[in-house]
């Protein structure tokens, strides 16, 4: 049994429609929180590094 990629994107659809459709908006809300909380990480994190750096150059 060779499947395609015709095959195998019916059956991704197939399996989406039958066990993802009640959960699939969930995830989606989950994983706009999770990019919300990375973003915010890493602009916290870029301005503790721009406060180190500025710290490092009065230093000197």
């Amino acid at each position: 049994m060779n499947l395609g990629p015709r095959e195998i994107v019916v059956l991704l659809i197939v399996v989406l429609i039958l066990f993802g459709a009640k959960r699939l908006p969930d995830s989606a809300r989950s994983l706009g929180r999770s990019m919300r909380i990375f973003k915010s990480e890493m602009k916290e994190m870029k301005a503790d590094d721009g406060a180190i750096e500025e710290n490092d150059k009065t230093d000197k």
